[in-house]
């Protein structure tokens, strides 16, 4: 099995497009808000976080970042944050809450996929 990707956005399109931009050489988890993507993060250990800043529910993804990277088992994933919010100070607010990069929706497929092959291979 590939390489293992967390995709977190409360809309079910957005991940299926994700999914099916980068295609069968990964293994996918998802979550629809922040404390669920928590949840599995807590225990799956994904190697990438492909993550949206606003969801409904106890946290937002700027939340869910801050909160996993204290998770020891995510100290060294990737987390991409994917998001319509594409002010420079909602980058500053991802970056600063732990995210390695930031994508604004809408994005491009094939520069998501280079850079993901990038990251994780």
């Amino acid at each position: 099995m590939g390489k293992k990707i967390l995709i977190v956005d409360d809309h079910n399109q957005v991940r299926r497009l994700i999914f099916f931009t980068l295609g069968p050489d990964y293994e996918f988890l998802e979550a629809k808000s922040g404390a669920e993507a928590f949840e599995i993060a807590s225990t799956e250990t994904p190697d990438l976080i492909i993550m949206d800043a606003m969801m409904p529910g106890e946290f937002d993804g700027f939340e869910a970042v801050r909160r996993i990277r204290k998770l020891e088992n995510c100290k060294s994933t990737y987390i991409l944050m994917l998001t319509a919010m594409g002010q420079e100070i909602d980058k500053e607010k991802g970056l600063t809450a732990g995210a390695n990069d930031y994508f604004v929706k809408p994005f491009s497929p094939t520069a998501l996929i280079k850079t993901i092959e990038k990251i994780i291979g």
